[in-house]
């Protein structure tokens, strides 16, 4: 690939390594470095970890954020890098993008793991009035601390990531802070999810109050049939942040390099 095909592709860090590739998605308000912790305990694994359109390095690409578009921009990187052999991991927001890429079942695509993902099916709880104010969670360095030590975290963290995390929500563009909690967030995409046909895996945080366990449970599993489900212990809803070994492991076990994972019948 060229610098110029490179170019049109959004950000995106490859750490090369035996496959097959794991393709890292982040959270709303998160970026690619969001998943340094874990792709750190993965040493020698091929590895993507990507920005989304209009987060972090690509606060200034062009929308509309949409799910779908972000799930196209990630099928464009996948192919504009050459990866044939590959397992998406996607957290929360970064979950249902997942879902939406793995249900066109892609050819390469071996696995998918969704960790504290949002559900297919919306709770009953994402509400208008819960839209509008989840809206403004990252309007100020203070509202988003505010949202990150009462909703997102349930454990300690050190101060190095608790500023990341102010700093990446507050990086976003005005389309993408509000495209999620106004839009995406409560678009049912059951149809889709339905279509995947490679084996997946869902973790979850043990005290998450973003995506609970029985919020996923009720919501998402059933309309994965066959899917692995794993509860991390002693983590909030940014478990790749919280419980970043843990969730390694996970990973690995899921997904073994040099693995021959296939398709469900």
């Amino acid at each position: 690939m060229n610098a110029t095909q490179r170019a049109l592709l959004p950000v995106y860090d490859h750490r090369p390594g035996t496959g097959p590739t794991l393709v890292f998605l982040h959270y709303w308000g998160g970026s690619a470095r969001t998943w340094d912790l874990v792709v750190d305990r993965l040493t020698g694994r091929d590895m993507l970890t990507v920005d989304f359109r209009g987060w972090s390095r690509l606060r200034g690409m062009s929308g509309p954020c949409t799910l779908r578009r972000l799930a196209g921009d990630t099928l464009d990187v996948i192919a504009g890098t050459g990866v044939t052999d590959y397992v998406l991991v996607g957290h929360s927001m970064g979950g249902k993008v997942a879902q939406l890429v793995a249900a066109t079942r892609p050819a390469g695509l071996r696995g998918i793991v969704l960790v504290a993902s949002a559900p297919a099916e919306p709770a009953a709880e994402i509400t208008p009035e819960y839209q509008e104010s989840l809206s403004h969670a990252y309007d100020s360095d203070e509202s988003v601390a505010g949202a990150r030590d009462a909703v997102l975290t349930a454990t300690g963290l050190p101060a190095s990531i608790k500023s990341q995390i102010v700093t990446d929500s507050r990086a976003g563009a005005e389309a993408a802070r509000t495209e999620w909690p106004l839009h995406g967030i409560a678009e049912d995409i059951t149809g889709h999810t339905r279509l995947i046909d490679v084996p997946a895996l869902l973790v979850a945080g043990e005290h998450d109050r973003v995506e609970p366990e029985q919020v996923l449970r009720d919501n998402l599993l059933p309309h994965l049939p066959g899917a692995g489900f794993t509860v991390i212990s002693n983590t909030g809803h940014l478990i790749p942040l919280e419980a970043p070994a843990d969730l390694a492991d996970a990973i690995a076990a899921f997904a073994p390099a040099t693995s021959t994972m296939s398709r469900r019948a």
